[in-house]
């Protein structure tokens, strides 16, 4: 079946403005044009829209869905199946935040007891899930989904006291850098005492890393 831009437009929800842009970029282009100059798409484009609007809603750049889309091997099948995946791991981060949230409120409610750590449940796969909706298309496509799983899980399983050490370098790092930029001399600002990682962080955290994974700009320097 093939449609216009406006019935296309109707049915996804996907602006004709939008259609165009897509086109004039060469990230979705119609099937063919109609003497009468409008485009025309068929079930092949539908597809490729229907792609289109599952990476987008996962926070991917039109420019790294061009690169996916494009690829020589790229398996349609394998690519729904990775959207399941991403949107079943969506599912379960909202189910633990809800669960955290339900907990809290009887905790306070003194209701039941609740330890430190179930806290802070659900929020460092927050931090993952972000990542991946800013980065994932680059860490993939650079290390694999392996080291990337890898890494993920070796953030999961962090203390709070190593998060949080994670996260004091990660800091310092950022901080080190802006002040780099600023003076124009990296040598004068990064301070090996205030980067240095505590002995918990040398012992229990470092061994299980997978160097090179990044977690993205706002993710963890320890899982890296």
């Amino acid at each position: 079946m093939e449609y216009s831009s406006n019935k296309l437009s109707k049915m996804s929800g996907v602006s004709a403005r939008t259609l165009r842009h897509y086109d004039d970029i060469g990230l979705l282009k119609p099937a063919r044009v109609a003497s009468s100059g409008y485009r025309v798409y068929g079930q092949e484009e539908v597809s490729a829209l229907q792609q289109i609007l599952l990476y987008k809603e996962q926070g991917f750049s039109l420019g790294d869905i061009k690169k996916l889309l494009s690829a020589p091997d790229l398996n349609r099948e394998q690519t729904f199946l990775s959207h399941l995946a991403r949107l079943q791991k969506r599912r379960e981060l909202l189910d633990a935040l809800i669960s955290n949230v339900t907990k809290s409120i009887a905790a306070m409610k003194g209701e039941i007891a609740m330890t430190d750590k179930e806290r802070f449940g659900g929020f460092k796969q927050a931090v993952i899930d972000e990542n991946e909706r800013k980065y994932g298309a680059e860490i993939l496509s650079k290390y694999g989904a392996q080291a990337v799983e890898e890494s993920n899980v070796c953030l999961k399983d962090l203390t709070r006291e190593q998060y949080n050490e994670c996260e004091r370098l990660r800091l310092a790092v950022e901080e080190s850098l802006k002040a780099a930029l600023e003076i124009g001399d990296p040598a004068k600002c990064i301070s090996a005492r205030d980067l240095r990682p505590t002995p918990t962080v040398v012992e229990r955290v470092l061994p299980k890393l997978q160097p090179g994974v990044p977690q993205g700009a706002g993710g963890n320097v320890c899982c890296r």
